[in-house]
Order: structure tokens, then C-alpha cells, then sequence
């Protein structure tokens, strides 16, 4: 399927401030990052990185202290709790670590369907078409009259993708979806989340799993509230923001102790040396 070449998500210089009775702490300090539409977008880093922060500014859950966010088309800066709340509901859906946090213990598979595009606005006849095609397409289509203490928590986890994708929302966001999975299971999810994906769904994911990283189209690996790097198609991309400055690895930091460089430009590159 041809992918959309309008992202479903861009940051430019984010950056994210929250005061504790510490002072402030600085989650996220100008963050730049496109999620394609269509794709798979893991989001990696050590704890206290930022993928939380990053995460909840992604779902519409959290608005940025400055730069910019745009989520399906809407700039997320300056809008009100009201705009933000319809937004959720209708463009974005979520998929919580534990497969319990997403699901209602006394409803079936199919009723949560049923529940989550109501609340997404979706005509009864298109909901009860999309559960039929999203159960066979995530192969749990023989447990659709289960309630979920009925079901594994890999088809846990199958159910709460499908319910955040009735609807078509322009973004799913998944926190950590794996963390309760082991390594069979998860293979099996991400081999249905890629499932979703050539149908245009658009995942970001924030993740500890090598995995699921490894199974992304992107990955997004944040350190210290900044872009690290990023991976795409197995090659290892250095960021470079508005203002011309570049992410290097923290390998490659190991070569400059004094935190300077002599800069050569080439026919066909940049050539970065150490000064002494």
C-alpha cells in the first residue's frame, strides 16, 4: 500500500518543562521529529529520556512548554482542554502496557468495538464491517463473544490494538505494549501491529523491548530530552535541528573530550576531526 506523504505527526524544537517542588525539570529540550503516516514508529531511551513526556504530547494527553506539535493536521499549541478531549476521541487511540488497563472486564471482545466508535462517532453498519475485518486481520476473529479474563494476554493486547483502531484515527499510541508479553507473544503482536500498518494505520510506540524497536520502520531513540539518533531502513541518521546543530551517538562523543571539532566540507560530505 502507498503510504500517505503527509506525516501523522511533527515536533519542531519541543520542549517540555514541568515545576516540582525541586524546580524544574526539563523533560524535553527541543525536540525535532516526524511520525510517517502508515509506518511504525518505536520511540527508545533510557528511563528519565523523555518518552513519556514525548509520549503524552504525541496523544494529545499534554501540550508542549514551547515549540511546535501538530497531531493529525491540528497544532496542539494554544488549545483549549475542550479541543484537546475531541481530538483524542476522534483521531488518536491508545494502548496501554498492561492488556487489563485497556479493556472492561465485563464486556465482550466485539462490544468494546462496539463502545470505542460509538464514542468515535462511527456509524453502527461501518463499526460492525470494521470488527469483522480487524478480528480476522489480528486473528482473534474465534474470540469475539470473550470477555477478556477469557482471553491470553497476547489476544489482550491484539483486542485493545483493534478497539484504538475503529474508526481509522489518524494515530495510535502504544506505551510500552510489550512489557508484559513474553518473547513468543510478542512477536505474534507486532506481526499483527505491522498487519494494521499496510492498511495505513499509523503506531508510535514507546519502548524498553529491543524487539519491538527492532521491528520498527523508525526508531526514535531519545537521550536527555533530546533526539539521539534516529534508525531508518538499518542506517543510523544524527538529527539536525532548525539551527544547524547535530546529535552525534555517544560513540562518536567519545572522540571529542574537549567537545570541539575542526569541520572539513568535502566534494561529497562532512568530515568531522579532532581539533587536537
Amino acid at each position: 500500500m502507498r503510504h500517505d506523504a503527509t506525516p501523522a505527526a511533527v515536533c519542531e524544537g519541543l520542549v517540555r518543562i514541568y515545576w516540582s517542588p525541586s524546580g524544574e525539570v526539563h523533560a524535553l529540550k527541543g525536540v525535532d521529529a516526524v511520525v510517517p503516516a502508515g509506518r511504525l514508529t518505536a520511540i527508545t531511551g533510557p528511563s528519565g529520556s523523555g518518552k513519556s513526556s514525548l509520549l503524552r504530547i504525541l496523544a494529545a494527553q499534554d501540550r508542549p512548554t514551547a515549540g511546535r506539535a501538530e497531531v493529525a493536521g491540528a497544532a496542539l499549541t494554544g488549545m483549549s482542554a475542550h479541543k484537546l478531549r475531541a481530538l483524542r476521541r476522534r483521531h488518536i487511540g491508545y494502548v496501554f502496557a498492561r492488556p487489563p488497563q485497556n479493556l472492561l472486564p465485563h464486556l465482550t471482545a466485539r462490544e468494546h468495538l462496539a463502545m470505542a466508535g460509538k464514542l468515535r462517532g462511527v456509524a453502527r453498519a461501518e463499526v460492525v464491517r470494521e470488527t469483522a475485518e480487524l478480528f480476522d486481520l489480528l486473528g482473534i476473529a474465534d474470540r469475539a463473544e470473550h470477555l477478556p479474563g477469557q482471553l491470553s494476554g497476547g489476544e489482550q493486547q491484539r483486542l485493545a490494538f483493534a478497539q484504538a483502531v475503529v474508526g481509522r484515527p489518524a494515530l495510535v499510541v502504544a506505551d510500552e505494549p510489550t512489557s508484559e508479553l513474553d518473547s513468543a507473544t510478542t512477536a505474534d503482536l507486532l506481526g499483527a501491529v505491522h498487519e494494521l500498518t499496510r492498511t495505513g494505520t499509523t503506531v508510535v510506540m514507546a519502548t524498553h523491548d529491543p524487539l519491538a524497536a527492532g521491528a520498527a520502520d523508525q526508531i526514535i531513540h531519545l537521550r536527555s530530552g533530546t533526539v539521539a539518533h534516529e534508525e531508518v531502513g538499518g542506517r543510523r541518521l544524527a538529527v539536525i535541528d532548525g539551527d544547524g546543530r547535530v546529535q552525534l551517538p555517544e560513540e562518536a562523543l567519545r572522540l571529542f573530550a574537549a567537545r570541539r571539532v575542526l569541520i572539513d566540507v568535502t566534494g561529497d560530505g562532512v568530515v568531522l576531526r579532532d581539533p587536537t
